[in-house]
């Protein structure tokens, strides 16, 4: 694997240097602590957002588009089989399936440009 590189206007001594007071482990602990804290309902001072994802009907979306599984699964970009899993609920769409199935549900000349 080839060695990461950034390029910046700055020297590796000076960005060494801006971090020199940050202490990473403490912020990532620090965080892990508010999302405990957040979990088990004690009131903390982090802001918490809730991401809702779409509920979508796999079989629902396609039948209203007139599409096989195959030609449904080619828009999407998965296997044939992903999305009969996702159809009979053995398997259940990714984040990111579930957003673009909502979008597409909703304003069907999508198709016509994935």
């Amino acid at each position: 694997m080839d060695e990461l590189r950034f390029k910046s206007s700055l020297t590796p001594e000076e960005v060494e240097k801006n971090f020199e007071d940050v202490d990473f482990f403490a912020g990532v602990m620090e965080g892990l602590q508010e999302a405990l804290a957040h979990s088990q309902g004690r009131t903390t001072d982090a802001i918490v957002r809730k991401r809702s994802l779409p509920v979508v009907n796999v079989a629902e979306i396609r039948e209203s588009l007139s599409m096989t599984q195959k030609d449904f699964a080619a828009v999407l970009g998965v296997s044939r089989r992903t999305v009969e899993a996702w159809e009979s609920g053995r398997s259940n769409p990714t984040p990111t399936a579930k957003k673009l199935m909502f979008l597409i549900q909703g304003d069907h000349s999508l198709i016509d440009r994935l």
